[in-house]
């Protein structure tokens, strides 16, 4: 399976990163990272997968806005306590704590509670990707230095 998804490079960071910010979970930057090993560009790695990435935590934002319990619940697995820990988390900081969406457990119920609290489209996907990016190019930029041999 890693051979098919590297031999497919950019569809399949895409596809890799939209799945692992909605439903399974997995995480892209493995692949990121080996892509960039293979010589892949990494700018442009860096941009598919904040693409895709953004665009699972954007089906994630319309879950919260129109979807129920089950939807949530089942196929997100979003249980409660995780709902009520990122509901604290926004509570706290506000729209400004979508830029942590990129994290493991509290990214995507972020986006969830995003989409229930009605944060307006702009600012989400302006915070969200910008979080994401910033992540993926950390990832890209250590992978890339470890083609360099610079530790």
């Amino acid at each position: 399976m890693d051979e098919l998804l590297i031999a497919h490079g950019y569809p399949s960071l895409l596809l890799v990163a939209f799945l692992a910010s909605t439903l399974l979970p997995l995480g892209s930057e493995w692949l990121l990272a080996v892509l960039v090993l293979k010589g892949f560009d990494p700018v442009a790695l860096v941009l598919t997968a904040t693409l895709g990435n953004t665009l699972g935590a954007l089906t994630t934002y319309g879950i919260g806005l129109w979807g129920g319990p089950f939807l949530i619940e089942r196929v997100l697995r979003i249980d409660a306590v995780a709902r009520a820990r990122a509901e604290g988390f926004y509570a706290r900081y506000g729209r400004w704590s979508l830029l942590a969406s990129w994290l493991p457990v509290v990214g995507d119920p972020l986006c969830l509670v995003g989409g229930i609290l009605r944060v307006r489209l702009c600012s989400f996907v302006l915070l969200v990707a910008t979080g994401k990016l910033g992540r993926y190019a950390v990832v890209a930029l250590l992978s890339f230095q470890g083609t360099l041999g610079v530790s």
